[in-house]
Formats: C-alpha cells, sequence, structure tokens
C-alpha cells in the first residue's frame, strides 16, 4: 500500500475544485463531513452551489442566512438543523421514499458533480470504507464526477457494500476525531407503556425493523424473553447492541443474509461504533437494498416499528410535518411498512404517544390539519399503539377502524372523537 496519508491536503485544498452551479452530495448522520462542509462554506467566491443530503449533525454553516443565494440545500430528508431553513423558504425538502434516493443519482436524473464523503483510511487493498452510513452514499460515491472525502482514523471499519476504493478519492483530508453521538433517550411512562403494547407482537424467531429514539429503546429492552430474532433494517442503536450480546438476536431464522444483522446506517453512542467496527455479524448495505419491499418480505415475521406524528379515525399516517410545517422526512417508513405486511406472519407497526404538547393536544384525530403529508395510507396501515393498547385495522370499514383508533386514544379525547366521527360518517359510534 502506498503512503496515502502523504496525499492529503488541507479542507480550503480539498474544496478548491468546487465550482459555481455544482451540485453536491453530503454524506449524512455521524458520517457528516464537517470539516469539509466548514470549508466549503468559507467559499466566498461560490455561488448557486445546490447541497443534496439526508439528516447530518452539527451545525451547517452553508445553511445560514448569510448564505442564501450562494448555498441552497436540499433535504432529502429533513432533520433538526434544516426544519428552519426549509420552513422559513431558505430551504428545500424532497418528498421521497429512502428506496428510491440511490435511483436519483444513479439514473442521472440529479447529476452530481461532487459526494463530499466521511470514510475510513484504507486497508492493505486500497479500500476505503463508508463507515456509519452507506444508504445513498455509495450511489453518490459512484455516481458523482469528483469524490472529495475527509478520511477519519476514527471512522469504523464496515463490511457489507460499503467500499469506496481509495484511488477513486479525487482529493482528501486526513483526521483523527470521535464521531458525533447521541444519548439515549430516556424513557417515561408513556414510552415504557407503548413499549409494552409493542413488544407484545413480537414473535420468536422475529426479524425487527426499528429506528432511534425513546419508544423502540423501550420495545427492545422489553424482548430480553424473546429468542432467535433478526434484524434487518435501514437503521439501528445503541439498544439493539445490548439485545445481541444477550443472545437474543441471532439471525438464524432469516432468509435473507441469515446470521446477520442487516442496516443501512447506525446512530449512537460511541460503544455502538466500536461495536459495528470491522463486525462480520453486521452487514451494512445501501437503502435501496436494505429498504427493497421485494427483499424484506422475503423474511419471515418482520415486525416494523415506525413512528407518527398524527393519526385520523380512517388510518391517514402524518409522519413528516405538523400541518404545512415540515418536521422529517418520509425515509424508510412506507418502505417497511409494506414490506411486513407482505412478509408471512409479518406485523407492521405505527407507534405513538396518545397526545402531544404536554397533553393537551390529541394525536388521534378525526381529520389530519392541513397540509399534514400523509406518509402511510390507510390502504397501507396495520397495526397502530399507543400507551392505551395496540389495535390492527387491515380489513376494518371505517366505522370500525375509528372505534378502534378511538379505544387507544386518550380518555379526556374519546368523546370528542366520537361526536366528530358521526358528524364526518353520519354514524354513531356510541359511547
Amino acid at each position: 500500500m502506498i503512503d496515502w496519508m502523504a496525499q492529503a491536503r488541507t479542507a480550503d485544498e480539498a474544496v478548491a475544485p468546487v465550482r459555481s452551479g455544482m451540485r453536491i452530495f453530503i454524506h449524512g448522520a455521524a458520517a457528516t463531513p464537517g470539516t469539509l462542509l466548514d470549508a466549503l462554506a468559507r467559499r466566498t467566491d461560490l455561488t448557486d452551489v445546490t447541497l443534496y443530503h439526508l439528516h447530518t449533525e452539527g451545525e451547517m454553516a452553508f445553511a445560514r442566512p448569510e448564505h442564501q443565494g450562494r448555498f441552497r440545500s436540499v433535504s432529502l430528508f429533513t432533520g433538526p438543523s434544516f426544519r428552519g431553513p426549509v420552513n422559513e423558504g431558505r430551504a428545500d425538502y424532497v418528498p421521497i421514499f429512502l428506496s428510491d434516493i440511490p435511483s436519483l443519482f444513479e439514473s442521472g436524473r440529479v447529476p452530481l458533480d461532487v459526494a463530499l464523503l466521511q470514510l475510513s483510511p484504507p486497508d492493505r487493498h486500497g479500500n476505503c470504507t463508508l463507515g456509519t452510513s452507506v444508504d445513498a452514499a455509495l450511489a453518490a460515491s459512484k455516481s458523482a464526477r469528483l469524490v472529495i472525502a475527509e478520511v477519519n482514523a476514527q471512522m469504523p471499519r464496515t463490511l457489507g457494500n460499503t467500499i469506496v476504493p481509495f484511488a477513486r478519492l479525487d482529493a482528501f483530508i486526513a483526521t483523527d476525531h470521535a464521531l458525533p453521538t447521541h444519548a439515549a433517550a430516556p424513557a417515561g411512562p408513556v414510552d415504557n407503556a407503548i413499549g409494552e403494547h409493542v413488544a407484545a407482537l413480537v414473535p420468536d424467531g422475529a426479524t425487527l425493523q426499528l429506528g432511534i429514539g425513546a419508544i423502540p429503546d423501550a420495545v427492545l429492552r422489553r424482548l430480553t424473553h424473546k429468542h432467535d430474532l433478526g434484524v434487518h433494517s435501514e437503521m439501528f442503536s445503541d439498544s439493539l447492541v445490548d439485545l445481541t450480546l444477550a443472545g437474543n438476536v441471532t439471525n438464524r431464522y432469516k432468509h435473507v443474509h441469515p446470521g446477520r444483522t442487516v442496516t443501512s446506517f447506525v446512530n449512537g453512542s460511541q460503544r455502538l461504533f466500536d461495536f459495528v467496527n470491522d463486525n462480520p455479524q453486521v452487514e451494512f448495505h445501501p437503502c435501496d437494498r436494505t429498504n427493497d419491499t421485494s427483499v424484506i418480505r422475503k423474511n419471515d415475521r418482520v415486525v416494523a416499528i415506525n413512528s407518527a406524528l398524527e393519526v385520523d379515525l380512517s388510518g391517514q399516517i402524518c409522519a413528516d410535518s405538523i400541518g404545512f410545517s415540515i418536521y422529517s422526512g418520509i425515509g424508510g417508513q412506507m418502505d417497511f411498512m409494506r414490506g411486513a405486511a407482505l412478509s408471512r406472519d409479518g406485523r407492521p407497526v405505527i407507534a405513538l404517544p396518545s397526545t402531544a404538547v404536554r397533553g393537551t393536544v390529541s394525536r388521534i384525530v378525526a381529520s389530519l390539519r392541513p397540509g399534514a403529508g400523509v406518509v402511510t395510507t390507510r390502504g397501507h396501515v396495520h397495526w397502530v399503539a399507543t400507551e392505551y393498547g395496540a389495535v390492527n385495522l387491515f380489513g376494518l370499514s371505517l366505522r370500525d377502524r375509528a372505534a378502534a383508533l378511538i379505544s387507544i386514544a386518550h380518555p379526556d379525547f374519546r368523546s370528542d372523537l366520537r361526536t366528530a366521527f358521526a358528524a364526518i360518517r353520519r354514524m354513531d359510534l356510541g359511547s
């Protein structure tokens, strides 16, 4: 292997090939190349540069108001750093299934000039890896004309379909710093109650998909008596490490990648990053594979656990906006809701607290508020769980699904929901 470190440049030198009008992909989550992005924001000569990204970590200097007109952010999934810019009209949001994002770049519908990545150091074969986030980054690395990377000594070396050959890099910087971490969200009584109801839906031998947060963690903590669980997910966090080390996750009965935990990216603590580093039991794959319904359905007993902001009485799931205000993105919810529904004995689950704003607003509503985005349609919804129970809406009429959803709404709002449904459908649900 050549002395690759001798070829490293400064951050300002590395981003020098970027020109006005270019389209750039930004590696996301814990792999966000912050040093390169800061250098890019210092380029006062640039105008009309478009940056495509999913969730990113840290403050994004290029998204500040003073850079409007120079840099244009396009969120394919809107994280906290971009909710303000998107809803203030300074940035854009693309509603899209996570599984469809790689094809945007590979097909040339979004022609990429540059991919800004954060990679693990090259091995003796001259291969870097995409580390903690493969998702759409692999497609970007292959599609972009230029690849500019931060090669971080502390980026985990991950296995699966994660390789970016060192020879593919047009410029890079060498760093040695810890990745951004996330502490586990504390679970309250509501989260724990939801966790109990959802965990009861998980059989032995199930293949799990779940995200990050207090509710997924509460579910995982209640699976310690389950056996031979598998994981095929777009992402996972620390609580899955505990379940794996305890022997509950074996991936024994999976038909796709048996014996391996499959993911597209991870986010969590340093312990999580250490767990996935060079771990042959964990495979990272692009999101057009992890989230492909034709792949998901091949595993039996897929239990997909996703969240929502609002559910109406017909079963429409709003998960990416609060009214017209964009909050997150479509992500992989529909990919896994449908994939789990097609799996033999699969169970797609939407889990959410019954209320918001400190109990003053019901999340189960007669109708979605104006502007709300339907991520999972009422034709795709199956299980919905709150702290008051879990109900299966599949095959139920509008009358029956309204009654089921009201039964798991907060008691303070049930009477008003019955009255609203009666006015909408001219049907009395009774008391």
